[in-house]
């Protein structure tokens, strides 16, 4: 499979970026590592006019840390620099739990922050050649309308499968975002959409820039837990991420996440009436695994079956709490 024709754009700065961006509203795609968006060009799910390389545009590398402030993440920070980073394992495990499971080194060294919280959803029916695509009469995200997933659905389920986004969502994280119009700054949980289609609350002339990870969640314990079918490589089929923070044994606060099982990544709603105040152990483990198992919705997005990742949901729930508390 070779790449479709496109002009190449290469700003040098954000400021540049910005304006290429407003003047070819919603022609562009942005690559920033490329290990996401090549491929599915490749496979003719995207054909843009115009890819904005944003390699060039140094302002948004590296993590900085200024006293009593927020962490900063460059949004083309590699995830190999997060997950290298000694603050980052230190003050932030979860994050260090999950962005150390992406994909495979190699990878790692070319994919960014930012392009990781930007993946497109992933579904069997979807992520195939254009031959194969177009045997099977295309499907609701891509070229057709029907929903192979939810026959006769107008809803697309293509799951989200990013691995940094529930981390990241325990941490509660912002981010920034650039356009035409300016800078704003959103909550990440803010910034998702529970739909396979429409995924993020991004409009097509806008870029994602930096990371924030709260001062308040540094030091907080932190759990990720990941099914895939290889060691390596793979997307997530299901994955949860567990951040507490704890004194004398006991939980002050508490978040749970789960991604790869909805069109969107989700905190678990209400996981911290149930761990706040209490020492962890296997029966408050088992609450949490069935909050986060009742919060996934799997379907028939790829191999495995909907009830066995629902399943590891609730058993990496389980897993993740005990882990993070001790």
């Amino acid at each position: 499979m070779s790449l479709p024709s496109f002009q190449l754009l290469r700003p040098k700065t954000l400021d540049e970026a910005t304006a290429l961006m407003a003047k070819y509203d919603g022609q562009v795609k942005v690559v920033a590592g490329g290990t996401d968006l090549l491929p599915s060009m490749k496979q003719k799910l995207f054909t843009p006019p115009y890819v904005l390389d944003l390699r060039g545009v140094s302002e948004l590398r590296g993590i900085r840390r200024r006293a009593g402030e927020d962490v900063e993440i460059g949004a083309l920070t590699s995830l190999a620099a997060v997950e290298h980073s000694p603050l980052i394992r230190k003050d932030f495990p979860v994050l260090y739990e999950a962005v150390k499971t992406v994909a495979s080194p190699v990878l790692r060294n070319m994919g960014t922050i930012g392009g990781n919280l930007c993946l497109d959803t992933r579904c069997l029916w979807y992520n195939q050649s254009l031959l194969w695509r177009k045997s099977c009469g295309f499907c609701l995200k891509k070229d057709g309308d029907l929903c192979h997933v939810a026959p006769g659905g107008k809803f697309c389920w293509a799951a989200f499968s990013g691995d940094t986004p529930p981390a990241l969502l325990c941490l509660g994280a912002e981010i920034e975002i650039t356009g035409p119009a300016g800078t704003r700054r959103t909550s990440l949980s803010e910034f998702y959409v529970n739909d396979g289609i429409a995924r993020l609350n991004l409009a097509p002339s806008e870029i994602v820039t930096r990371v924030y990870l709260p001062d308040s969640s540094a030091g907080w314990r932190g759990s990720y837990q990941k099914l895939r079918v290889r060691g390596s490589i793979d997307y997530p089929l299901a994955g949860v991420a567990v951040a507490l923070k704890m004194r004398a044994g006991r939980v002050e606060d508490a978040r749970v996440a789960i991604t790869a099982v909805n069109p969107a990544p989700f905190l678990v709603k209400d996981a911290d009436a149930h761990l706040v105040g209490v020492v962890p152990n296997d029966e408050i483990a088992e609450r949490i695994g069935d909050l986060a198992a009742s919060t996934a919705k799997p379907l028939t997005t790829s191999a495995l079956t909907p009830e066995y990742r629902r399943e590891m949901v609730r058993v990496f729930a389980k897993r993740a709490v005990m882990a993070a508390a001790n």
